[in-house]
């Protein structure tokens, strides 16, 4: 899997453990890594950007209200 592999999903953002997880709109899910922590976002439909740096990872550019 290349670095350079775009997303941009909408979906659920959830909190597990001390992860941050896309429940996607589309099915499946991705763990999320961010700079900053959404808390505003959790358990709320959201807009993710960024880069699928692995199977199931996000490298995460933004995160907003979808």
């Amino acid at each position: 899997m290349t670095n350079d592999n775009p997303i941009d999903e909408t979906g659920t953002l959830l909190r597990e453990g001390g992860a941050f997880v896309l429940q996607r709109d589309v099915g499946g899910r991705y763990v999320l890594e961010l700079a900053r922590v959404p808390v505003d976002h959790v358990q709320k439909r959201v807009r993710v950007r960024g880069t699928l740096c692995g199977e199931d990872r996000v490298a995460v550019d933004g995160v907003s209200a979808a």
